[in-house]
């Protein structure tokens, strides 16, 4: 079962998703207070969880079709970034594939969920949206294995990563400035557990990942064709510092696409899931 946050009059609300059943609270699954999805992972409640939602009667679930979707969680420990590691997008930036990831942080000011607007700053005349695949940590870890590595990842998600591409450009120094304003990160709406992944794909490596605007312009690439692998990035920032439960690894976009107001951007990753926001100046 996946995992997703739905909003029940404005208040956001854990959930596990049966591809058969629907959806269904976790409150309605357990005695324990779970305020966000964030509390599941930390607390490694998954599995009772899904053996409890088993057991549930379909009066515990509600229709796919009659929830509203959000951002999984709110305020996770960390989010990294990695740039430039598709060969084929470093190419579109006149930039090499560096030796090391080109790893950067974000804060959680700029989570925003499915639906919600993609803001455009003032600052900035030319932002960019970049449909990633993002792993959703689910262990602890420090100084992990690359072969261990995703035994770490509890899931993955879809992620549209905003670029203020003309601040960045100005100086490379200026990536934080250009990552971090609010509403240059939405994930979600579903955190796919890495089981059902691998069971699906048979290897993370055959994912596909497509940025799409107005849905008419398209870059896609699948994950073998990173430059550092989701297991790499892993093992790479656990030692640089802990990995929480929780925490989340933008893994970089097979192209980044200029956006403006009322353009429509879109990450798409096929048997994964479907990110859509609109466009709006700020």
């Amino acid at each position: 079962m996946r995992l997703a946050t739905i909003l029940d009059h404005g208040t956001e609300v854990p959930v596990l998703i049966d591809p058969e059943r629907g959806v269904v609270p976790v409150a309605a699954l357990t005695d324990t207070d779970v305020p966000t999805l964030l509390t599941v992972l930390e607390e490694g409640l998954y599995d009772d969880l899904v053996k409890a939602a088993a057991e549930a009667g379909p009066e515990s679930f509600l229709p796919l079709a009659d929830v509203t979707f959000t951002a999984p969680y709110r305020r996770p420990r960390k989010i990294w970034g990695i740039g430039l590691n598709y060969v084929d997008h470093a190419a579109d930036l006149s930039e090499s594939v560096p030796d090391e990831p080109a790893s950067f942080i974000k804060g959680d000011h700029t989570i925003i969920g499915t639906a919600d607007e993609i803001p455009i700053p003032p600052q900035s005349e030319r932002t960019t949206a970049e449909g990633e695949l993002g792993l959703v940590i689910g262990r602890e870890c420090r100084n992990v294995s690359e072969a261990d590595a995703l035994d770490h990842v509890f899931g993955v998600t879809t992620i549209l990563d905003q670029t203020a591409e003309d601040i960045l450009q100005r100086n490379p120094r200026f990536l934080t400035r250009s990552k971090n304003f609010p509403g240059f990160f939405s994930f979600g709406p579903e955190i796919v557990p890495m089981a059902e992944v691998l069971e699906r794909f048979g290897s993370i490596g055959d994912v596909e990942v497509s940025t799409v605007v107005n849905g008419d312009q398209v870059r896609t690439n699948t994950v073998e064709h990173m430059r550092y692998s989701p297991a790499f990035l892993v093992a790479f920032h656990s030692a640089v510092m802990p990995l929480f439960p929780g925490d989340v690894i933008s893994t970089g976009t097979p192209g980044a696409i200029h956006v403006r107001a009322g353009d429509v951007a879109e990450c798409r990753i096929p048997g994964i899931g479907h990110l859509v926001n609109p466009v709006v100046d700020a």
